[in-house]
């Protein structure tokens, strides 16, 4: 083991862990918990960890000046870029457009999961996973249609295409992005953008071609309801205030109504 992460474990290990340090870890659990159990929106359980810290920072138990400090840490810089940059290429539809021209006459289900499971796992490697994932699931979508099956054939495995097409670069994963910056506090020198990548590329190889032949095993989840464009179609109720003076001021519905 390295010198200082040596000392460092040794230091960890020999020290009594404080009260702070206690409702921290309770805090992490709790949430864990909260998010494996599913009985309430992970949105939900964010928001009331955020009101947890909030709580500590006013009663003291957290200093104001370290309070948001994580905010300004390198890696949330960098993890907030990339899920900028993969929304803001998810709503050009350039991806959508690149398919419909360059293999508008995909049916068969197998490749069509290649073709997402190998662009999914590439562009994972240089945009967040979840970036890639919001960029192909419009045209998941548009092939399930087309071939006449269920989303969910191609769903899960473009997620687990994505987990591994973060592995082979440094910004593919938040993890590769933490080691990296624990080595350079260790060593002085962090991994390069494709350190990762001949381990990273091996395993997303060999999970591509798993996923290939092997999707069958994926369980698949027909549709219950109806989708959103025909969800969309249904009639709602609206209600309008029409104010004083204006120009459908004491008309009828019926001639009022085109203001709609």
């Amino acid at each position: 083991m390295h010198e200082p992460a040596a000392t460092l474990f040794a230091v960890s290990m020999g020290r009594k862990m404080t009260s702070v340090q206690i409702l921290a870890i309770a805090i992490i659990t709790l949430m864990m918990v909260a998010f494996v159990w599913g009985l309430f929106r992970y949105d939900i359980v964010a928001v009331v960890a955020a009101v947890a810290l909030i709580g500590a920072l006013a009663f003291g138990v957290v200093p104001p000046d370290a309070a948001f400090s994580g905010f300004s840490d390198d890696i949330v810089i960098i993890v907030g870029s990339a899920l900028l940059v993969s929304s803001a290429v998810a709503r050009t539809g350039i991806m959508e457009v690149a398919i419909q021209r360059y293999a508008p006459d995909l049916a068969g289900v197998r490749s069509q999961l290649i073709l997402l499971v190998v662009v999914v796992t590439i562009l994972s490697a240089f945009v967040k996973n979840i970036g890639a994932l919001a960029i192909m699931i419009p045209i998941a979508f548009q092939f399930a249609r087309k071939s006449g099956t269920s989303p969910s054939v191609f769903l899960m495995p473009m997620a687990f295409g994505s987990l591994l097409g973060g592995l082979m670069t440094q910004i593919g994963t938040s993890p590769n992005i933490v080691v990296s910056r624990v080595r350079e506090d260790l060593t002085g020198a962090p991994f390069t953008m494709f350190d990762f990548t001949p381990v990273g590329a091996t395993l997303a190889l060999v999970g591509t071609v798993f996923l290939v032949f092997f999707y069958w095993l994926v369980p698949i989840r027909t549709r219950a309801s109806v989708d959103m464009h025909e969800a969309l179609d249904a009639h709602y109720l609206a209600e309008a205030r029409v104010v004083e003076g204006s120009a459908k001021d004491r008309r009828s519905t019926a001639r009022a109504s085109p203001i709609f």
